[in-house]
């Protein structure tokens, strides 16, 4: 796995936006409405459905930024709005154990949510995480070196399920709680930025079905999980000048010499382009998984209910394409 370049910079990300008091104010009045409605369960379509109707009341500001994202995600396809509301004063201990996700309404579940009905639906996968919509991203103890959300480790450029047939087209973060030293990082690197730094050979390697994606270590405990659909496919595809995007540098395998080759100058090109967010809480990271590539730095937890916190939610701008994989016409998809 290509190591993550020194970085010494301990600045925190400039957002996008910065959400005022008022707009910070009205969107913690909505978040608190979901979370005394009576439905109690973040899983719940009923609650779902509650939620994308809230989206329509969040503040113009917000509600304006995620539709031109959605529209057009721009050079980086990545979106920091800064100022949610998380809650903190009422924040439990940080999640320590493996798996951890989060089924009942809270402000920030309630937040993560609505956001995500405003770009499309949310998505979850049965055989990550239990199949919740929002996941706690979080350092567990023991598994310090798993290349996943549970470690501390650098975590190297991928896109979420990339070895799904139905991977989401966005992947939304808030941040609930910075690490302790205030030195983790989320490492963007946008495919339009890199492009540029490809070679012509390499693009149109990238192009051919010479690559396979597996599954990820956070699948790994569902034996088998995405195994019928893994077959070769191109990194990129779609427009020649805008493709689309499906990596992960740990789980990739190129099939080819040329691929290999492609694949390692792809790399180079996103550690050229990329560029370190470090998040405080309220902010919120909006990724179009289709065109952004993204990973994280190393940082020391201390296991002490303080760690760093994101929760995480997974959205798709087209449900029906994937309803052969989701029963009930759910927000889950089993295989």
């Amino acid at each position: 796995m290509p190591k993550t370049p020194p970085d010494t910079t301990q600045s925190p990300v400039v957002a996008d936006h910065e959400l005022g008091p008022a707009d910070t104010d009205a969107c913690e009045r909505l978040a608190r409405t979901l979370c005394t409605d009576g439905r109690d369960r973040v899983d719940s379509p009923e609650w779902v459905a509650h939620a994308r109707e809230s989206c329509e009341e969040l503040p113009l500001l917000l509600r304006r930024e995620i539709r031109r994202f959605r529209r057009h995600s721009g050079p980086d396809g990545t979106l920091v709005i800064s100022g949610l509301p998380v809650d903190q004063a009422a924040l439990p201990p940080t999640p320590a154990v493996p798996g951890s996700v989060q089924r009942q309404v809270t402000i920030p579940a309630a937040v993560l949510t609505m956001v995500a009905c405003g770009l499309g639906e949310p998505l979850a996968y049965l055989a990550e995480k239990s199949g919740a919509l929002v996941q706690d991203v979080v350092p567990v103890p023991g598994q310090e070196t798993f290349h996943g959300n549970a470690g501390s480790v650098p975590l190297s450029f991928h896109t979420e399920n990339g070895f799904h047939p139905h991977p989401p087209d966005y992947v939304i973060f808030l941040c609930l709680r910075a690490d302790h030293d205030q030195i983790a990082g989320m490492r963007v690197a946008g495919l339009r930025r890199a492009l540029p730094h490809l070679t012509p050979a390499s693009r149109q390697a990238l192009f051919a079905p010479e690559f396979l994606t597996t599954p990820p270590p956070s699948f790994a405990s569902e034996a088998g999980a995405g195994q019928a659909d893994a077959k070769p496919r191109p990194v990129l595809s779609g427009a020649a000048e805008d493709p689309d995007i499906r990596m992960a540098q740990l789980v990739t395998t190129p099939l080819t010499p040329r691929a290999s080759t492609a694949l390692a100058e792809f790399g180079r090109a996103c550690e050229a382009t990329a560029r370190t967010l470090r998040l405080r809480p309220g902010d919120l990271v909006v990724l179009d998984n289709r065109v952004t590539v993204h990973g994280r730095t190393a940082f020391h937890p201390r296991y002490d209910g303080a760690d760093r916190w994101l929760q995480r939610t997974y959205i798709t701008a087209d449900l029906r394409r994937s309803r052969d994989h989701r029963p009930h016409d759910g927000h889950i998809l089993t295989r």
